[in-house]
């Protein structure tokens, strides 16, 4: 039976893919800043572990209580909307300090047992966004295109040791948290300059009418990456996000 490690469980995508990857008889490990196993079904093959991506020792604790692990979901992560010119630098640093360098911090610690077993997949959850540009989503945008920059070059130096990497890339999903979370880090949106730029800009991404993300595609988009040797490295995930790639292929 092999096991998953998933990072950010509490909502959204890594609460779904959580249920996606126990539905099919996997070892799931849930993580989570505050763990919360009523979220998610009982199971015997689920544990739910304490995981702050952005502590060091916090990481270390939990991949040592994870135990052997064949597949490395880091979801963890937040979005930000600011003009490129208002965004506080504070809000910069948080953004990269989760998104990105969480997410490396979090690879390093789990690579060396893939490595040794020369067995493994590192799936890394970043955004559709990184396809194509939009307004009000520099900072973020960067954490996150950051994170693909890293990964394909990390595929490159474990491919030797039979060591998978890939990419999932969500698209917009009013359906989880994530919006909500993003609206606590917004800055700017009232200035005279960007103000309308800003409502047009929210009346779209709060638009249900067009092709929108579900948790369920990003679940069933990990679970390509993690089971498919085939799989592509960069895997859209959503209608909106594969009409995106494909614009841009």
């Amino acid at each position: 039976m092999q096991t998953v490690l998933i990072s950010g469980c509490s909502s959204g995508f890594g609460l779904e893919i959580a249920r996606y990857f126990l539905a099919r008889d996997w070892q799931v490990v849930a993580t989570m800043r505050t763990p919360r196993a009523d979220i998610l079904p009982p199971s015997e093959r689920l544990r739910v572990l304490a995981l702050d991506v952005t502590n060091p020792q916090s990481i270390r604790e939990a991949v040592e209580l994870a135990g052997p692990i064949d597949v490395l979901v880091n979801n963890a992560g937040f979005g930000a909307a600011s003009p490129a010119e208002l965004v506080p630098l504070a809000t910069v640093r948080e953004l990269f300090e989760t998104n990105c360098f969480g997410t490396i911090a979090l690879t390093q610690a789990v690579l060396p047992q893939f490595r040794q077993r020369k067995a493994g997949v590192v799936v890394n959850v970043t955004s559709s966004v990184t396809l194509k540009a939009l307004p009000l989503l520099a900072a973020y945008r960067a954490s996150k295109m950051a994170v693909n920059a890293f990964t394909e070059s990390m595929a490159l130096e474990l491919e030797p040791f039979g060591v998978r990497s890939h990419l999932v890339l969500p698209g917009r999903a009013p359906d989880t948290r994530f919006g909500d979370n993003a609206r606590a880090h917004i800055h700017g949106f009232d200035h005279e300059a960007y103000a309308d730029l800003a409502k047009t800009i929210l009346e779209q991404l709060g638009d249900t009418s067009s092709p929108i993300t579900h948790a369920e595609d990003v679940a069933e988009a990990v679970w390509r990456a993690a089971t498919d040797p085939s799989s592509p490295m960069r895997i859209p995930a959503g209608a909106d996000a594969e009409a995106w790639a494909a614009e841009v292929r």
